[in-house]
């Protein structure tokens, strides 16, 4: 399989996985506040070959926001900057963190996710996006078939 992404996991189920990072294109980390229905949440996520910010790649952090006050939207860089670095930089509801610290691990991704929970009174789901990885080292590494999302292409 050329592509996967399994969405819909959990912090818990992401730090039992045991992936080759080296096949982690993406990861995101949807950050919702309860009611569910008032589409309030934060995005935070990383692209291995970068982020475009109009028409070059960011490599590190970026998080985006829908419905969260303005004031808040410093504390939520200052929590980022401060566990991974970077320089902040702004392009709409987006925030880059360039040059921040970049890791594709799993304890690495939900320990992040619990804390974006904790921090922002948040429930979170993470997506994982894989690509080169055969079906016998997607089922080692613990990918649960119910959570793939097959890409189609090549």
């Amino acid at each position: 399989m050329a592509r996967a992404r399994y969405w819909k996991m959990t912090p818990a189920e992401v730090a039992e996985l045991s992936y080759d990072e080296k096949f982690l294109l993406n990861w995101d980390i949807k950050c919702t506040r309860q009611p569910e229905e008032d589409a309030i949440f934060i995005g935070v996520f990383m692209y291995r070959h970068g982020t475009p910010l109009d028409y070059t790649p960011i490599k590190g952090i970026v998080f985006y926001h829908n419905h969260i006050p303005n004031n808040e939207i410093p504390r939520i860089t200052r929590h980022l900057r401060d566990r991974y670095g970077g320089k902040e930089t702004k392009k709409g509801d987006r925030v880059f963190l360039a040059d921040s610290k970049q890791f594709y691990d799993p304890v690495g991704i939900s320990s992040l996710a619990l804390s974006m929970e904790k921090t922002f009174d948040t429930k979170t789901v993470i997506t994982l996006e894989f690509e080169g990885m055969s079906q016998e080292e997607m089922r080692d590494a613990g990918l649960p078939d119910s959570k793939l999302l097959p890409i189609p292409g090549k």
